[in-house]
């Protein structure tokens, strides 16, 4: 997928028509994009529409119509669209209530670096986690992370040839039997990866 540009984007007037429209396919793009992990634990992997709305939603929050701010925003989310031979996702830790949260968070120290997706036939893939900041501590994780999941040439070939996919936690603190990858998800997640190359 190639970076988005400031051609991808609405003015703000432009995006303030169109929102309604671009918002409403947006949703029902994100359906197929998202995987719960038990009960406080999910991926939502992002793609260039996701992002596109994420910083058509920051420039119309923060009123930008800059070039200078559009292209800040466009090289902070740059990276978070996936690069044909990896998969890009925000992995976050869901408690509703604070004090258990921060409670939670304490004890899953780690937990980023302990996602793991399964390519059928495959070895487990673990990610590569927020290359952009530091986002843990010694006393607690993040509530937010942004996980990059490399595949082989082999995994992208099996995937985009209907290979199932699996995917689950190895932290002790949060255990978790093996997630099946629901059919509409694992064909969102394969239209993101280009044919593989075998060298």
């Amino acid at each position: 997928m190639p970076a988005l540009s400031r051609a991808d984007l609405w003015s703000l007037e432009e995006y303030a028509e169109q929102r309604p429209g671009f918002r409403q396919q947006v949703m029902a793009h994100k359906k197929n994009r998202q995987l719960a992990l038990g009960e406080h634990a999910r991926l939502y992997f992002e793609d260039a529409l996701t992002i596109k709305y994420q910083i058509q939603e920051m420039l119309r929050i923060e009123k930008v119509f800059e070039a200078a701010g559009i292209n800040e925003e466009l090289e902070a989310y740059n990276p978070l669209i996936p690069d044909g031979h990896n998969w890009k996702a925000t992995f976050m830790v869901e408690y509703a209530d604070p004090a258990e949260r921060a409670t939670r968070l304490a004890q899953l120290i780690g937990i980023e670096d302990k996602v793991w997706l399964q390519v059928e036939g495959c070895e487990r893939v673990y990610p590569i986690a927020d290359e952009d900041l530091e986002r843990a501590n010694e006393t607690k994780t993040s509530s937010v992370h942004f996980l990059r999941f490399e595949l082989s040439p082999a995994m992208i070939a099996a995937i985009q040839g209907g290979a199932g996919l699996v995917a689950g936690i190895d932290h002790p603190a949060y255990p978790l039997e093996p997630v099946q990858v629901p059919a509409p998800i694992r064909d969102s997640l394969a239209a993101d990866l280009q044919p593989a190359v075998f060298n």
